[in-house]
């Protein structure tokens, strides 16, 4: 069974929400890792911190979803996090290709731009899906290596 970390800032309590009660629909595990009430002070940056630090303390078997206004700021936050390939989609063929393309273990979406029955669609897509090695394999590699060299 999968497990999904997921979070949000205050500006998407409802997505992560709605998003826990659809993964939770489809038999997935979920770890809530805030925030629960457009009331919480919690910045987008220390909640991606909560959802990265869970990926990589399960030596990256888990999955994370991230929601705030745009998608951007959780994105950018969970990319400064060695093993995390972050992506904001959407639409499904982003979703589709940020993990058969790229290998993405961050899901990222935004509130204010997209709506809940999207942002179903799209996470549908994205949990069903798995990296295979193929002609993508030596391009993931090599965001790997960059990545090592320059998080040190």
């Amino acid at each position: 069974m999968k497990t999904i970390a997921i979070g949000c800032d205050n500006a998407a309590v409802p997505m992560k929400a709605m998003l826990v009660k659809f993964l939770e629909s489809k038999g997935i595990q979920v770890e809530n890792m805030g925030c629960d009430s457009a009331d919480d002070p919690a910045n987008y940056p220390s909640v991606a911190k909560r959802v990265c630090e869970s990926i990589i303390a399960s030596g990256y078997e888990k999955r994370g979803i991230l929601v705030c206004g745009t998608g951007i700021g959780m994105c950018m936050t969970a990319n400064k996090f060695k093993g995390i390939r972050a992506a904001v989609c959407h639409d499904n063929f982003s979703a589709e290709r940020s993990i058969l393309s790229n290998n993405a273990n961050v899901l990222c979406m935004g509130e204010r731009v997209i709506g809940h029955e999207l942002a179903k669609k799209i996470t549908g897509e994205w949990i069903s899906l798995e990296f295979k090695d193929g002609p993508s394999t030596p391009k993931v590699q090599e965001i790997i290596n960059i990545e090592a060299a320059n998080m040190k």
